[in-house]
C-alpha cells in the first residue's frame, strides 16, 4: 500500500512539474503522460530517471540530456522557481545536493581570474625584456602628460602671447613668482623672465638708473642686493663700519657743510672751499679755485653757506659773491655773480640745474640752459628779510618753484607766471623758524607766541603745492621747532627737532605723533629719518641714531660743537660739528696752543657701513703694523684719533 502511493505521488509531482514547465515555455505543446500507465492498478516502482522525460524538466531547448546540458555550461531557468522545486529536480536528476551549481560558478570565477593573473605575468615578463632606459623615459613622459593634463591652462600656452602674459605675472611678487614657477614649464619662463626681475630689482630701489642688458641674470642681482641690504642693516645696529674725518686748512675754522650723494662740500673762514667725492678720495676735482675778486682781497671774506649737487657746487661768501663749480671738472668757477649784502640763504635744487640766493629782501633766482649757460631767471623784492630758501624737488623739465620763509610769511616764487611771487601763509606775530619741502608738499614750523601758547603750542603746518591749501597741522609743543626733513623722510611721514630736546615723527594722514624720542639736552639740531631708523643731531655736539619701531637707542658718538648737518644714504653717513664761533683762541697758526686751535675748528665724519668696510684695505697701515721694523715707529694710537689729520679709515666706531 505504502509503494502505490509513494508511485502515485511521483507521478503527480511529474505532472505538476510538466505543467510549469509548459508554462515558461509556451512554444511547445504540453507533454502527456501514458494513460495506461496512470490508470493501471498495479504500477511497477520505476526510478525517477527512466520515467520522465529530460526535455520537460529542465529546458526548452532540444537537447535531451543533461549530459549535454552540462558540456555547454547552460544553467537551469529556476529564477522565477520556487526553492522546493529546484530541490526536487535536482533529487529526479539523481543529484545529491543542490549546490552543485554554485560550485561550477565558483569553478568558473577562479578560471577567469586564473587566466587574468596569466596574462599579467606574461605582460610583466615582457616589459621586463624591454631596456630600463627606455621604461623610464615612458614613465616620464606619462608624468609630463599627466601633469600637463591637471595643469592645462590654455590662456596662458596657446591663446595668449607671451608679452600679455608677461604684463600680467608683472604684478606678482618675488614669493609669488616663486610658487608660479612650479606649475609647468611654460610658467616657469615666464616667471623667470629677465624684464619681471629687472623692474622689481628698481621697483626696490636697487640700481636705478641701469638698464635691462647691464645684468644677465636680475634674479640672483637681486637677491644679492638683498642679501648685502640685511648685512648694511646688521652693520647699522651694531655699530660695524669704518669712520673716516675730513679735514682741510690746517688753522682754520668750519663755516658750512653740504652734501649729496657721494659729494661733500666744505667752506671754511680762510675763504676756501672744498670738495670730496667719497667714492674716489683721489679726484683732483676736490680743490676749488675762487673768483679773481676774492681771491685778490686781504683778506679774503668767510664762507657763509655751501651748496652742492650731483652736477653743480656753489658757495656764497659774506661779502655777498656767489661762485659756481662743475663737480666733474672743479677748478675755475663755470658762473659768478654777486649782490649787495651779506648772503643769508643759498639753495641748490637736489635734481635740477637751479639756484636760489638771497641777500636781506633780495632773491635772485639763476639756472643752466639746454646748452650749459647759467643766466638770470627772475629777481624778485620781499617785504622782510629771507631767513630760509628751499627749492622745490622732483620737477625736472618744469619750471623751477621756491619756497622762501621772511619773517612771518611764506612765499612761493614760480618764474615765467604772471604771478611770480605768491604768498602762502602768514601770520602776524607768528614767526616761522624751520622750512623744507618735497615734490608735492611744503612744511614748516611757526613760532607761537601769547594768547596762542594756550591753543596747544607752536604748530608745523603743512600746505600743499597744488592747491596752495593747508593740507594738515601737527604738533604742539611749548619749544621752537628747530629743524624739518620731509623730502628725504617716508611717504606720507614728518620728522622734526625741537628746542624741548624731543625728535618727534608725524603721520600726516592721521595728524598725529607717532614717536616721540627724549634726544638732546642742548635742543635738536638737524635730523633726517628712513622706514627703520632715526638719526639725530643735538647742540652739544651728540649724533644719536635711533630704531623708528622700538623708540630705542642704538648708538650714540659725541664730538665737540653743535651738529648742523646729518645726512645718510642705505650705507653712508655724514656728520658735521661746525662750531659758532668762528674766531676762537688760537685760531692763528702762530698762537703756541695749538691744542686749543684743533679742539676749536670743527669736524666731519664719515661713517661706512658697507659690506666690504672691513676688509684689510678700509685699515690704517699703522693698524696692520707686524710690529717687525722697530725704527720710526713711535705712534701713540690713543691719540691719534680724532684730532690727527688722517684720511684714513678705523675699522671699528
Amino acid at each position: 500500500m505504502a509503494e502505490k502511493e509513494l508511485a502515485t505521488f511521483r507521478e503527480r509531482w511529474k505532472q505538476e512539474l510538466s505543467h510549469k514547465k509548459e508554462e515558461h515555455c509556451p512554444g511547445r505543446a504540453p507533454s502527456t503522460s501514458s494513460s495506461s500507465s496512470s490508470s493501471s492498478g498495479d504500477v511497477p516502482q520505476q526510478s525517477s530517471r527512466g520515467d520522465v522525460p529530460k526535455n520537460q524538466h529542465f529546458t526548452c531547448s532540444e537537447d535531451n540530456t543533461v549530459s549535454d546540458r552540462k558540456e555547454r555550461g547552460e544553467a537551469a531557468d529556476t529564477e522565477d522557481q520556487p526553492e522546493y522545486v529546484s530541490i526536487a529536480r535536482s533529487l529526479l536528476d539523481g543529484r545529491t545536493s543542490p549546490l552543485l551549481d554554485r560550485i561550477q560558478q565558483e569553478r568558473t570565477r577562479r578560471k577567469r581570474q586564473y587566466h587574468n593573473m596569466t596574462d599579467a605575468c606574461r605582460a610583466s615578463l615582457q616589459q621586463e625584456k624591454q631596456p630600463k632606459e627606455r621604461r623610464e623615459e615612458e614613465l616620464v613622459d606619462q608624468l609630463i602628460e599627466d601633469l600637463n593634463e591637471v595643469n592645462d591652462i590654455p590662456f596662458f600656452d596657446v591663446e595668449l602671447p607671451y608679452e600679455l602674459a608677461l604684463k600680467i605675472f608683472q604684478y606678482l611678487t618675488c614669493a609669488e613668482l616663486g610658487r608660479c614657477a612650479q606649475v609647468s614649464r611654460a610658467w616657469r619662463v615666464l616667471a623667470e623672465d629677465g624684464v619681471l626681475w629687472f623692474r622689481m630689482c628698481t621697483g626696490e630701489g636697487y640700481h636705478p638708473h641701469a638698464g635691462v642688458a647691464d645684468s644677465p641674470c636680475w634674479k640672483s642681482t637681486l637677491r644679492d642686493c638683498r642679501s648685502s641690504a640685511k648685512a648694511v642693516r646688521s652693520n647699522w645696529k651694531n655699530r660695524v663700519g669704518s669712520i673716516s674725518q675730513l679735514q682741510f686748512e690746517l688753522g682754520k675754522v668750519l663755516c658750512d657743510v653740504s652734501s649729496c650723494d657721494s659729494y661733500v662740500l666744505a667752506g671754511y673762514t680762510s675763504g676756501d672751499v672744498r670738495l670730496w667725492d667719497t667714492l674716489h678720495w683721489d679726484a683732483t676735482s676736490s680743490f676749488l679755485k675762487a673768483n679773481s675778486l676774492s681771491a685778490l682781497t686781504s683778506p679774503r671774506p668767510h664762507v657763509s653757506r655751501v651748496q652742492v649737487n650731483g652736477t653743480v657746487a656753489a658757495a656764497a661768501y659774506q661779502d655777498g659773491c656767489v661762485d659756481l663749480w662743475s663737480t666733474e671738472t672743479g677748478g675755475e668757477p663755470i658762473h659768478h655773480y654777486q649782490l649787495p649784502g651779506s648772503i643769508r640763504a643759498l639753495a641748490l635744487s637736489p635734481d635740477t640745474p637751479v639756484l636760489v640766493s638771497a641777500a636781506d629782501s633780495d632773491v635772485r633766482l639763476d639756472g643752466a640752459s639746454d646748452c650749459g649757460y647759467w643766466r638770470t631767471l627772475c629777481r624778485a623784492q620781499l617785504p622782510k628779510p629771507v631767513q630760509t630758501a628751499v627749492v622745490v624737488p622732483g620737477r625736472v623739465g618744469e619750471r623751477p618753484v621756491v619756497a622762501l620763509a621772511a619773517g612771518e610769511s611764506v612765499h612761493l616764487l614760480k618764474p615765467g607766471e604772471e604771478e611770480e611771487l605768491q604768498l602762502l601763509h602768514s601770520v602776524y606775530g607768528h614767526p616761522v623758524t624751520c622750512l623744507d619741502a618735497s615734490d608735492s608738499l611744503i612744511a614748516f614750523g611757526v613760532k607761537r607766541t601769547g594768547w596762542a601758547m594756550h591753543d596747544g603750542g607752536n604748530k608745523i603746518h603743512v600746505y600743499s603745492l597744488e592747491t596752495s591749501k593747508p593740507a594738515v597741522c601737527v604738533g604742539g609743543s611749548p619749544g621752537d621747532f628747530t629743524c624739518i626733513n620731509l623730502r628725504d623722510s617716508p611717504p606720507q611721514l614728518l620728522v622734526c627737532g625741537n628746542k624741548d630736546r624731543r625728535v618727534r615723527v608725524f603721520d600726516l594722514r592721521a595728524g598725529s605723533s607717532v614717536l616721540s624720542l627724549y634726544a638732546h639736552h642742548l635742543g635738536v639740531t638737524s635730523v633726517q629719518a628712513d622706514d627703520w631708523k632715526v638719526v639725530s643731531g643735538g647742540g652739544e655736539g651728540l649724533v644719536c641714531v635711533w630704531e623708528m619701531r622700538m623708540g630705542a637707542k642704538l648708538w650714540e658718538m659725541h664730538n665737540r660743537h653743535p651738529v648742523r648737518h646729518v645726512r645718510f644714504s642705505s650705507s653712508t653717513l655724514l656728520t658735521a660739528n661746525i662750531p659758532d664761533d668762528k674766531s676762537p683762541r688760537g685760531a692763528c697758526i702762530t698762537d703756541d696752543d695749538l691744542t686749543a686751535h684743533r679742539r676749536h675748528r670743527g669736524v666731519i665724519c664719515h661713517y661706512d657701513f658697507s659690506e666690504d668696510a672691513l676688509t684689510p684695505d678700509h685699515v690704517l697701515p699703522i693698524c696692520r703694523s707686524d710690529y717687525v721694523d722697530s725704527h720710526g715707529y713711535n705712534y701713540n694710537i690713543g691719540l691719534a684719533v680724532p684730532y690727527d689729520r688722517l684720511s684714513g679709515s678705523h675699522p671699528a666706531l
